[in-house]
């Protein structure tokens, strides 16, 4: 194993702690259940042996135990023992593989919960350039395949170990020269398996990949149905889908080929060294060097000697995959968290204070703020500008000219290269993180709903009873909405709101945006999606939520902008323009230009 892998595994193995007593207990049974394996054969011997001592063969080794005994006695007591045996091993069985199931399902869900944590806390930036799809298989069947490796893979190949090497103590003592030459065998046959093995590591981590991609070529046909139905996309888009599917089962077919490889060595080499003990044995039995109940008893060895590495060759593969689960999740475990609170004691007191004061004006600056998704395209540069408490602020730009970007900043989903931001004088990154959140109200053009109801998406993290919350849709003019929805607030909303139409989920977002009571309230394109009648009463409700706030407002149409109080200006990063929308007008720059393309139906702000 790689040096990385083993790190990785001992990262992982912390959450087996838990399950110290199971795993002991599952530990502790591999010499009992090795030991009950290892008897039968001797067993089987020595009753072959005790009947060829009865017709007068004195070349027969027979224990001690049986040596003074009857042959119906010692007869009896060796089955006794056998089915003892028998049984015995298969209730340590029972009880081992109960445990280890237990404890792979249990190392499952605390994997898949830290995963999804880790995952949820990444920044933007890096669920950017991973797809979904690709994600959900380090989620599912990533962790599932790493269960196998903590559970029956690697109890499994202790056992085996264990197994092996009570067996080959036992052939040693009863007949040296046998045991060793099955010993040797086992050299060359573990080499070529190790081998195998680390081919069947590589094509088993291409496998990995291909399924990640066939789950994020599914998840985002399946997002972008309404566009794929629509421009009759569904023989190319599957035509697509197939190729995927093709190279996902040739990585799985080179799986197989080593996986069925190994398996057919293993047995060709069983029978190769049950051939061997054959000859060998005969012709010592026949010179009278072994007897009879001895060469059986190895015959049985031989091949119970090659179960073990049978299963050792199977969990091996069974563990390759594992080990490619474990590097996949554990390049995810490793990926850096970008946005982090600080230490306590490297936040300022006024940073404290400020967090814990949600009556503050709420302030904001951008000083000298640079920023790029990639490095060799700036999407902001050197931008500089303040927004006074209780001011409402317009964006203004073509695309591209990093509007949004602006809100990311500010909501700390990105990072700045460059510059810092403030909140009422205070570094954002200096804020505690659900205190920024609390305090910035975002509301944006396409409106996330989760499944569940209504009463939870307006919570979400808020802690408001249900008279408090009927009372705030009361005062947010909601009682329309809510009549006309079968159980009013306890209506189930399907996935991302489905059941409801663009501006009743619009209307929902702005409500539970209002309801955490923000100081400064952010808006993009928030009416975009809205008929003039919802668009009316939405607006009115934004007139009370806007009251005492400062406001940030992307928005195209010029109504919207010319009721802001300031109007900033951007054109590829920088502010070129910032003033009233009649200053703005009588200057004749690049908003005089895009206000009266609007006004022609040409463009828009």
């Amino acid at each position: 194993m790689a040096g990385s892998d083993l790190q990785r595994v001992k990262r992982l193995g912390r959450y087996l702690s838990r399950d110290r007593r199971r795993l002991s207990l599952t530990l502790v049974l591999l010499v009992p259940l090795a030991l009950a394996g290892a008897i039968q054969p001797l067993l089987v011997g020595q009753a072959i042996a005790v009947l060829r001592r009865v017709g007068g063969d004195t070349k027969e080794s027979v224990l001690p135990v049986f040596q003074g005994l009857e042959t119906p006695v010692a007869l009896n007591l060796i089955v006794t023992v056998l089915l003892f045996s028998v049984f015995l091993r298969l209730a340590l069985q029972g009880i081992q593989l109960f445990n280890i199931q237990a404890v792979g399902q249990r190392l499952t869900a605390r994997i898949r919960e830290d995963l999804f944590a880790h995952a949820i806390n990444l920044s933007v930036r890096f669920h950017d350039r991973m797809p979904v799809g690709k994600l959900l298989t380090r989620l599912t069947s990533d962790v599932d395949a790493l269960a196998e490796v903590f559970g029956s893979g690697a109890v499994g190949v202790l056992g085996d170990l264990v197994s092996l090497s009570v067996i080959a103590v036992t052939m040693l003592l009863v007949e040296w020269r046998l045991g060793v030459l099955l010993l040797v065998v086992q050299i060359p046959v573990t080499l070529v398996i190790l081998w195998l093995q680390r081919r069947y590591r590589k094509a088993n981590y291409r496998v990995r990949e291909e399924l990640s991609q066939l789950n994020a070529d599914f998840q985002e046909n399946l997002q972008g149905l309404e566009v794929v139905q629509m421009f009759r996309r569904e023989a190319v888009n599957g035509d697509r889908f197939n190729t995927t599917g093709l190279a996902y089962r040739r990585a799985v077919n080179g799986t197989i080929f080593f996986d069925s490889s190994i398996s057919a060595f293993i047995e060709w080499v069983a029978l190769g060294a049950v051939a061997l003990v054959l000859a060998l044995g005969g012709w010592m039995v026949t010179a009278g060097a072994m007897g009879l109940g001895t060469l059986t008893t190895f015959i049985l060895y031989s091949q119970k000697l090659f179960d073990p590495l049978r299963q050792l060759a199977e969990r091996f593969t069974q563990i390759q995959g594992g080990l490619t689960a474990v590097e996949r999740i554990g390049e995810l475990l490793e990926e850096p968290i970008e946005i982090q609170e600080l230490p306590l004691n490297q936040r300022s007191a006024a940073a404290i204070r400020t967090g814990s004061d949600m009556s503050s004006a709420g302030e904001v600056v951008f000083e000298n703020v640079s920023f790029a998704y990639r490095p060799d395209d700036p999407i902001l540069t050197d931008l500089s500008f303040r927004i006074a408490p209780g001011e409402h602020v317009a964006l203004v730009g073509p695309t591209g000219s990093g509007k949004t970007t602006i809100i990311r900043l500010l909501c700390r989903l990105y990072e700045p290269q460059q510059g810092r931001i403030l909140l009422d004088g205070v570094d954002i990154r200096e804020l505690p993180i659900p205190t920024l959140r609390q305090r910035l109200g975002v509301v944006l053009q396409d409106t996330f709903l989760f499944s569940g109801n209504v009463a939870d998406n307006l919570r979400l993290d808020g802690a408001v009873s249900d008279a408090e919350l009927e009372r705030l849709c009361f005062e947010l003019g909601l009682e329309p909405l809510l009549d006309r929805l079968p159980s009013g607030l306890a209506t189930e909303l399907r996935e991302r709101g489905s059941n409801l139409s663009s501006g009743e989920r619009q209307l929902l977002s702005v409500a539970r945006v209002a309801i955490r009571n923000p100081s400064v309230l952010v808006m993009d394109e928030a009416t975009a999606f809205l008929d003039p009648s919802t668009e009316a009463t939405l607006q009115r409700d934004l007139d009370k939520l806007l009251r005492q706030r400062t406001a940030i407002v992307i928005a195209h149409r010029l109504a919207t902008v010319e009721a802001a109080h300031r109007i900033l200006v951007l054109q590829r990063g920088r502010l070129i323009e910032e003033g009233t929308h009649t200053a703005l007008r009588a200057a004749g720059g690049l908003y005089a230009q895009l206000a009266e393309l609007q006004e022609r139906g040409l463009a828009k702000l």
